[in-house]
């Protein structure tokens, strides 16, 4: 996520870090090298120029000429300046309103609104503990219709039906009614698309927001349109009230100029982004952390919140418990850390919330990391129940016949033996007091200001 922003920046950030004095010249050169980082990521024109205007201004002041440290201030100048371009602060639902609370999905056809109406029903369900429906009001499009009805049934939550040839305006009071009925929370309602903006959808969006007066109104953007993302939020927030943005595809978004552009131009807070295709890819815009992220510091807040979320902590327990019995960590304790990783998600996206995360991501380029998993998995699933309990029981002739049944050859099953034989060193120090003395000399390795090393 925004990988060559990250990078462009990390490289001018780098020629001013450690620096014990900085003059006129060294922050016009910064700045100017910010700026066409900036306009390569596709950030819009205006916003390029507020941010520099900005940082040039505070970089210039005695809050970085008379600092002790002024590349780390000039870092942490940049930092504040990405985090109010990108809304300062996260903005959540308002979920405040009498029930059922209406959430009216906006946006262009292919931007991932019926998607990301599953994702938010999801969310909701799971975290906030709400009653959620959802209806589907784009009565020009049946597979529209049916995909909402599959999302729904994926994440568990009461879908309204509807059909071509109904009005929109009747779609959803009925829908609103039924809500009510079942003491629904929250009913989402998907509304129709088109490819490019139109006077039509527009009309039709606009009579909907009219008849549900929605507590929230998101429009919904595929942020590897870039800047166009940006203008093409601000269209419809000056025809419907809009409350928020989400930002779709930001996984696959490398240059972040939706994400840096849509807040300004629309004056609208992002609120979510959309961070992969499974329902529970749909992560809470926090622009602090985003800024992190950016300038490669990582965003180890929401890799707690999604480890917490997503770490079965029973299993957890029940290994902490048998090791503090001194039970050896054994193939099977390995197997389920294999899978709680693969629930996790992708490797890029854990490494894309580390400090340093970018560098480690080019470092592996040419590594399937999350290949790597699944087929240490098949290994391990090729072994029997004893062979997991016992790994002393594997000699040649079982390491041949495992190789065989996963697919793979023998050395790569010495290979998993041996991450596992680390891990379970590792998992000794754990059991015996060891991890306050790793932290420490984790900590002693680390730099100030917790930047990672270049």
């Amino acid at each position: 996520m925004f990988d060559s922003l990250s990078q462009r920046l990390a490289g001018v950030l780098d020629s001013i870090r450690g620096q014990g004095r900085l003059t006129e010249d060294q922050v016009a050169t910064a700045s100017r090298e910010l700026r066409m980082a900036l306009l390569e990521a596709d950030v819009a024109l205006p916003v390029v120029r507020d941010f520099i205007t900005r940082v040039k201004a505070r970089a210039l002041g005695t809050e970085v000429t008379k600092s002790l440290t002024p590349g780390q201030q000039f870092l942490k100048v940049v930092q504040q300046e990405l985090t109010a371009t990108l809304g300062g602060e996260s903005s959540p639902l308002n979920l405040r309103a009498q029930p059922p609370v209406v959430i009216l999905m906006a946006g262009l056809q292919g931007s991932g609104k019926t998607t990301t109406t599953g994702k938010l029903a999801r969310r909701l369900k799971e975290t906030d503990k709400k009653k959620v429906m959802v209806v589907s009001c784009d009565v020009y499009r049946p597979a529209a219709i049916e995909q909402l009805r599959v999302v729904a049934g994926q994440v568990g939550v009461t879908c309204f039906p509807s059909s071509v040839g109904q009005k929109p305006g009747a779609i959803a009071d009925a829908a609103l009614a039924e809500a009510r009925k079942q003491f629904m929370d929250v009913l989402i309602v998907d509304t129709a698309g088109r490819t490019t903006i139109d006077a039509e959808m527009m009309a039709e969006i606009a009579a909907l927001h009219t008849q549900l007066n929605p507590a929230e109104t998101l429009f919904v953007v595929d942020s590897m349109t870039g800047q166009d993302a940006a203008n093409t939020a601000k269209a419809f927030a000056d025809t419907v009230p809009l409350t928020g943005v989400v930002l779709t595809k930001v996984d696959g978004d490398a240059r972040g100029g939706a994400a840096l552009s849509v807040r300004q131009v629309t004056g609208k807070p992002i609120k979510f982004l959309g961070v992969g295709e499974k329902s529970d890819k749909l992560e809470v815009f926090h622009p602090d952390r985003i800024a992190n992220r950016i300038l490669g510091q990582g965003d180890v807040l929401s890799l707690i919140e999604e480890t917490t979320r997503k770490v079965d902590a029973d299993k957890a327990a029940k290994l902490v418990d048998k090791l503090k019995k001194n039970k050896r960590f054994d193939l099977d304790d390995f197997r389920d850390q294999m899978a709680q990783m693969q629930d996790m998600g992708s490797m890029s996206s854990l490494l894309d919330k580390l400090p340093g995360g970018a560098q480690m991501q080019a470092q592996l380029k040419n590594v399937d990391a999350d290949k790597q998993v699944k087929r240490t998995v098949a290994i391990l699933n090729s072994m029997t129940p004893q062979e997991r309990r016992f790994p002393d029981l594997l000699k040649a002739s079982r390491k041949r016949r495992i190789a065989k049944g996963s697919g793979v050859e023998v050395q790569q099953v010495n290979q998993l033996l041996r991450q596992f034989e680390t891990t379970r060193d590792m998992m000794k120090k754990f059991a015996g007091g060891g991890m306050a003395k790793l932290m420490r000399g984790l900590g002693g390795r680390m730099p100030k200001g917790g930047m990672p090393p270049r």
